[in-house]
C-alpha cells in the first residue's frame, strides 16, 4: 500500500508531504485544482516518461518520493536481482528529474533503471485513469482480466517462457537458413577457389625460400667462378711455385720458432697459428658452398614456374604474403564445411522448433481449458455486479476464439454486453459512457479480488453516472476498501461520503498559481461534501444532506 507521498517542485506543486491510511481514501477538489497533477506525479514513480516540463517554474529539478509497503515475493525477487535492499517490504521509491530532462530513479536509496520501476509498478499500484476505460475494447486487456479470474498466473508464465524459447529457436533457424542460402549461392565459386589453393600445397615461408634459390640459380656460373678464384688463392695450381695461404702461415710459424730463443715471439706465433686455423675453416666452408651451388637450368625453370604460380595466386586473392593466402584457403575450407554442418544444424533446429511448438501448444491447451471453465462463472459474476449498479436487464458474456499461438496462449477473448438483455455484442460497440464506467468498476473490483492488488486508484471512474447508481458505485468501492487500499478521485458526493479518509486538492494564488493537498477534519469533510452537493453557495440543506450521507456509512 501507499503509505506516504512527498513531492517537490512538480508542475504546480511546490512542496507536498502527505501520509495515507488504509481503506478507502477519497480525493476531491474543484475542476482544475490539480488532481490530475497529483496522479502524474505518482505515475512518474511508476516509470512514466519524464522531461523537463514537469519541473516547477524557477526550480532546477523536481523530486517525487513514495513510501510503499509490499509483501509481494515477485517484487522482492526483482529487487534482489537488482541488488536493492528489501527492508522487510518497506520501499522508498524516488524519482528525480533534472533541468536537462534526464531523470534518476532510486529504490531504498539504491539507483535503479526506469525499467525496474515499471516492472514493480503494477504490483504496487493500479491506476485507473479516465482514458483507461478505452482499454475495455482491448482484447488483450479482456484476456488478462479473465486470466486473473481463472488463476492462470503460473500457466501464463510457463507459456511466455515456452513462447520465448520457441521464438529464439525460430530466429536461429531462420538465420541458419539464410546463411545456408548465401553459402549455397557461392558454393561453386568457393569450391573452385579452394581447389586451386589446395592444389598449390602452400606452406609458410616458401616464397622467400624460392626467391633466394632463384637468385642463386640465376647467378650460379658467376658464383662458381668467384669461389674457384678464391680456392686458387688458397691453393695455387700449376708450376707457379707459389705456396698456399695455409702453408705460408705454417712456414712463417716455423721460421719464428727458430728465433724464439733470442726474441719473445711466442704470442705472434700463437696468433699466426690461430689465423691459419681460421683460414682452414673458411676454406672448408667455401668448398662446402661451392659443392652445393648447382648450375642447373632445369631446376631454375622449375623454381621460376613455382614462383610465378605463387605470384599469380597472391595477385588473384589480393594477398601480400603466403600466410595470407593460407588464411584465405582455410576460410574457404571452413565455409564449405559450414555449409555441410549447417545442413545438419538446420535439421536439428527444425526438430527443436517442432518439439517446442508442441510445448507451447500443450500449455496453450491447458490455458484454454482453464479459460473455458472460468468463462461462465466470470460472466455471471460481472453480470451480477453490473445489475447491482442498476442495469437490471444487463447481459454479460465471454466469447473465446482460437487464434494462432502466442505468449498468452492460443485464445482471443471478447466481452459481449447488452444493457436490455437482447443480442449482446462487443462491449466497445454498444455500451454508453455510464455503462462503460460501471463495467470497468466491476472488472477492476474483480481484478482487485483475484490479483491481490495492494493499492488501487480510481480517477473519476464514476463519470457519466449519478443518483442512486453513484451511491451504489460508492458502496462497491467502499467494499473494495475493506480488503485493500483504494483511492477514489471523484466529483460525486455519494462516493465521497463513503471514504475512511478525505483529502482536498485546492489551488492557491500568490505570486504564481500552486496546488496543495490536505486531509480534512470531520467538519471540513461535511462542508466539502455540501459544496459538492450545492455548488459554490453552500446551503443549510446541503450541509444537512452531507451529514446524512456520511452518517449512513
Amino acid at each position: 500500500m501507499l503509505r506516504a507521498l512527498h513531492i517537490r517542485n512538480y508542475i504546480l506543486i511546490d512542496s507536498l508531504d502527505v501520509d495515507f491510511p488504509e481503506g478507502l481514501v477519497i480525493i476531491t477538489g474543484q475542476t482544475g485544482a490539480g488532481k490530475s497533477i497529483l496522479l502524474g506525479a505518482l505515475s512518474l514513480l511508476m516509470g512514466a516518461r519524464a522531461d523537463a516540463s514537469v519541473i516547477s517554474e524557477g526550480a532546477d529539478s523536481c523530486v517525487v518520493e513514495g513510501e510503499f509497503d509490499s509483501s509481494d515475493e515477485t517484487v522482492r525477487s526483482i529487487l534482489d536481482e537488482n541488488d536493492v535492499e528489501w527492508d522487510s517490504g518497506h520501499l522508498i521509491v524516488r524519482r528525480v528529474v533534472h533541468g536537462s530532462g534526464r531523470s534518476r530513479s532510486f529504490i531504498n536509496d539504491s539507483p535503479v533503471t526506469v525499467a525496474v520501476l515499471s516492472s514493480i509498478a503494477g504490483r504496487l499500484v493500479d491506476i485507473h485513469s479516465q482514458h483507461q476505460s478505452l482499454m475495455l475494447a482491448d482484447h488483450g486487456f479482456q484476456l488478462s482480466i479473465l486470466d486473473h479470474f481463472a488463476g492462470n498466473g503460473v500457466l501464463l508464465g510457463e507459456c511466455r517462457e515456452a513462447w520465448t524459447r520457441l521464438q529464439s529457436l525460430r530466429a536461429e533457424l531462420n538465420a541458419a537458413r539464410e546463411r545456408l542460402s548465401r553459402l549455397a549461392a557461392d558454393r561453386d565459386y568457393n569450391e573452385s577457389r579452394y581447389a586451386r589453393l589446395a592444389a598449390a600445397s602452400l606452406r609458410p615461408g616458401e616464397l622467400e625460400e624460392l626467391e633466394a634459390e632463384q637468385r642463386q640459380l640465376a647467378n650460379a656460373e658467376e658464383i662458381k667462378l668467384s669461389l674457384n678464384g678464391v680456392d686458387e688463392l688458397f691453393n695455387p695450381q700449376g708450376d707457379s711455385g707459389r705456396m698456399g695461404l695455409s702453408a705460408m702461415l705454417k712456414e712463417a710459424s716455423r721460421q719464428l720458432s727458430r728465433i724464439s730463443r733470442y726474441v719473445d715471439v711466442a704470442s705472434i706465433t700463437e696468433r699466426l697459428e690461430s689465423a691459419r686455423i681460421e683460414l682452414d675453416d673458411v676454406e672448408s666452408e667455401l668448398e662446402d658452398i661451392n659443392s652445393r651451388v648447382d648450375v642447373s637450368p632445369e631446376r631454375l625453370q622449375t623454381v621460376e614456374e613455382r614462383m610465378s604460380l605463387l605470384y599469380d595466386l597472391l595477385k588473384k586473392y589480393s594477398c601480400s604474403d603466403i600466410d595470407s593466402l593460407i588464411a584465405v584457403r582455410d576460410e574457404l575450407s571452413q565455409a564449405l564445411f559450414d555449409s555441410s554442418a549447417l545442413d545438419d544444424r538446420i535439421l536439428e533446429l527444425e526438430d527443436a522448433v517442432k518439439a517446442q511448438s508442441g510445448v507451447v501448444n500443450a500449455v496453450a491447451a491447458k490455458l484454454r481449458k482453464n479459460r473455458e471453465a472460468a468463462a461462465d462463472g466470470f460472466a455471471r459474476s460481472i453480470e451480477e455486479s453490473v445489475r447491482f449498479l442498476e442495469l437490471d436487464r444487463a447481459v454479460f458474456q465471454v466469447e473465446l476464439r482460437p487464434v494462432e499461438a502466442g505468449p498468452s496462449g492460443a485464445d482471443e477473448v471478447s466481452f459481449l454486453f447488452s444493457a436490455n438483455g437482447r443480442n449482446p455484442v462487443d462491449v466497445s460497440k454498444c455500451a454508453s459512457g455510464g455503462e462503460i464506467s460501471r463495467i470497468m468498476l466491476c472488472l477492476k473490483a474483480m481484478m482487485a479480488r483475484f490479483a491481490e492488488m495492494p493499492t488501487m486508484i480510481f480517477d473519476e471512474i464514476d463519470t457519466g453516472v449519478s443518483g442512486s447508481v453513484a451511491d451504489k458505485m460508492g458502496t462497491m468501492i467502499c467494499d473494495m476498501g475493506k480488503s485493500m487500499q483504494v483511492f477514489a478521485i471523484t466529483h460525486l458526493p455519494q462516493v465521497a461520503a463513503k471514504g475512511d479518509a478525505h483529502f482536498l486538492v485546492s489551488k492557491g494564488v500568490g505570486e504564481r498559481v500552486t496546488s496543495t493537498m490536505k486531509k480534512l477534519s470531520p467538519e471540513e469533510r461535511v462542508m466539502e461534501i455540501a459544496r459538492m452537493l450545492s455548488g459554490s453557495v453552500i446551503t443549510d440543506a446541503a450541509v444537512a444532506n452531507a451529514r446524512t450521507l456520511i452518517s449512513t456509512l
